[in-house]
């Protein structure tokens, strides 16, 4: 706002509190040209020297280091909304992850990662998104910068919670992953983002919408036309919904002529649970979500079905299982391999056969005991659920 910076000039972020001396001062002409000083007013560029990715944001105040005022308001650290594991498909590539997620850093200060394991997907990062958008961004840039083949769990967001028994009664506490989503019955509240969404859409598909925002617990407010044929439609809806296929759904129903825009509203209360997927009486985190209460069996149905189409089948029967709100809501079995122990007989007594299939169910019974019927799952099977 006023003053002048030289080059070797001590300075100062002040939001991040990081020293520095500029080592170059300049601007752009259009490429970038050194100068001896910039003044107030003056658009340029200061080298700083800083190795430090998140160091410098966008936003935030550079004075020198005698300066006692206050930052320049309206600044705000970015907080994000969606999160999602982002693991390389190779483990062999999580070095290549980690440095190019650091590198995006400097560009995108907005997003945050950090180092998580997954004992089914291997290494890697827990990440925090402005959006889906800013996902797809980052992923998309991953991809095509850095040559990575990535997994990108499904998207969840944060959610509030106030115990009201146990331990932690009366405390609130957010929670980043659905596997650590408490049991619905040591919760008296639940809060989730909502988010506030203009759509354009032209006035002949608003009939085929309205059925979605109903089956995505969109509250319609008002509407306008504008134009030869087209609605300003302005709608509230969760961010969980906005992100169960909203956008995708939208576009086929409009024959990709409607688009949405949309910011954060708040935190209002919800009636969602814990859905819990079991393979041989085991949960398996890595498929944990939270969904609406209204809609958990529905969900439930979706993903025992797919996992039972995809999953190898092992020596021994095993469940497939949906679990929420305390009970198994859907369940399908996969048979074991099975081989005829009595091909080998022709003719005889019956007795013999019966005798021989009776010490093969025993021993696979014996196997499932001795094994407690833990199943190995083979990484495609994760990818193919993820990528669903």
């Amino acid at each position: 706002m006023s003053g002048k910076i030289s080059r070797n000039t001590p300075l100062i972020f002040k939001i991040a509190k990081e020293k520095f001396t500029a080592i170059e001062v300049g601007i752009f002409s259009p490429g970038e040209v050194a100068v001896e000083s910039l003044s107030a007013g003056e658009i340029g560029y200061i080298v700083t020297g800083i190795k430090q990715p998140g160091i410098a944001s966008v936003g935030d105040t550079v004075a020198s280091m005698n300066d006692t005022l206050a930052p320049l308001p309206g600044y705000m650290l970015p907080r994000p909304v969606v999160w999602a594991s982002i693991y390389p498909e190779s483990q062999d590539d999580f070095t290549t992850l980690k440095q190019a997620l650091g590198k995006l850093k400097l560009s995108d200060s907005s997003y945050t990662y950090e180092e998580e394991s997954s004992g089914s997907l291997g290494r890697g990062f827990r990440c925090g998104f402005l959006g889906m958008l800013h996902l797809e961004i980052i992923s998309e840039r991953l991809h095509r910068e850095f040559n990575l083949e990535l997994v990108v769990t499904m998207p969840t967001i944060t959610y509030e919670v106030t115990y009201k028994q146990g331990a932690k009664a009366g405390k609130r506490e957010i929670i980043y992953s659905p596997a650590h989503f408490p049991d619905e019955g040591l919760l008296s509240e639940i809060k989730e983002p909502w988010v506030n969404i203009t759509m354009i859409t032209p006035i002949a598909y608003v009939n085929n919408i309205m059925p979605l925002l109903y089956e995505h617990e969109a509250e319609l407010g008002d509407s306008e036309n504008f134009g030869k044929d087209r609605t300003r439609l302005f709608l509230k809806m969760p961010l969980r919904e906005l992100m169960r296929n909203f956008f995708d759904k939208l576009k086929s129903l409009s024959s990709g002529f409607a688009s949405i825009s949309y910011e954060i509203e708040g935190m209002r209360k919800a009636d969602v649970v814990r859905l819990d997927i079991l393979v041989a009486d085991e949960v398996l985190p890595a498929f944990s979500r939270v969904v609406s209460r209204r809609i958990v069996e529905q969900e439930a149905e979706s993903a025992v079905e797919k996992l039972h189409n995809i999953l190898p089948r092992q020596m021994f029967v095993m469940n497939i299982q949906g679990k929420a709100l305390g009970r198994i809501i859907s369940s399908r079995k996969v048979s074991a391999f099975s081989k005829d122990v009595t091909q080998h007989m022709y003719g005889g007594d019956i007795t013999r056969k019966m005798k021989l299939r009776e010490k093969q169910k025993k021993g696979k019974k014996k196997m499932k005991e001795r094994g407690k019927g833990k199943v190995n799952i083979p990484q495609d099977v994760f990818l193919k659920m993820m990528r669903s």
